[in-house]
């Protein structure tokens, strides 16, 4: 899936290039409106709508605080059984690790491929193994902040070949986003873009 990705972040941009290069082809004279569509900084429009536009907190806006995955979490003395049965009665991949008796401080995350990887193929037990022990601890936490764009996220998830991030602000931890949750984003994000390309081209505009 992650090689997928990389592709598809490769050749995103040749489906725009090669929609403009139709344009352009087909009628010059829209060549320059339709080019101000994706390369004006200006356009209180395409910062509204523009073109890889999405950011992190949208797709937070779009789960919802109630949405499994976003909240989640264990705490470092939990086992790493108790952790894997939540993650797999929750239907999530990941977990947030807090601090024992202090929820509003991260202590890391745990994942499915820290159970794989620490437990199950060093062949220790998951009922023995306290989740402080395997989790990825906070200084070695990769994060966003609501404000990062969600290219830029799918960019640094398949560059570092992890497949949750915790998202945060100021004041700590304010969610979890997946690479399932920012290629959709992603995706309905390039389909927008084409539909009001279509639009114009269809005197939608």
């Amino acid at each position: 899936m992650l090689g997928a990705l990389r592709t598809f972040l490769t050749h995103g941009n040749v489906v725009k290039d090669s929609l403009l290069q139709h344009l352009r082809v087909s009628s010059p004279v829209l060549r320059p409106i339709v080019f101000s569509r994706f390369e004006s900084v200006s356009s209180a429009p395409i910062e509204e709508h523009g073109f890889e536009s999405t950011t992190i907190a949208d797709i937070l806006k779009e789960k919802g605080k109630s949405a499994d995955g976003s909240w989640l979490w264990c705490t470092t003395d939990d086992s790493v059984y108790d952790a894997v049965k939540s993650m797999t009665h929750h239907n999530v991949g990941a977990l947030v690790v807090v601090k024992h008796g202090e929820q509003n401080s991260i202590a890391g995350i745990i994942t499915e491929r820290d159970y794989l990887r620490k437990i199950i193929v060093q062949g220790r037990s998951s009922k023995s193994t306290k989740v402080g022990d395997i989790m990825t601890e906070e200084n070695k936490l990769i994060t966003v902040t609501h404000d990062t764009k969600v290219l830029k996220a799918m960019q640094l998830m398949t560059d570092k070949r992890i497949r949750h991030i915790p998202v945060i602000d100021d004041k700590g931890m304010i969610g979890m986003v997946s690479i399932g949750d920012v290629v959709r984003a992603v995706v309905n994000e390039y389909r927008e873009e084409l539909d009001r390309l279509n639009a114009y081209i269809h005197g939608g505009y």
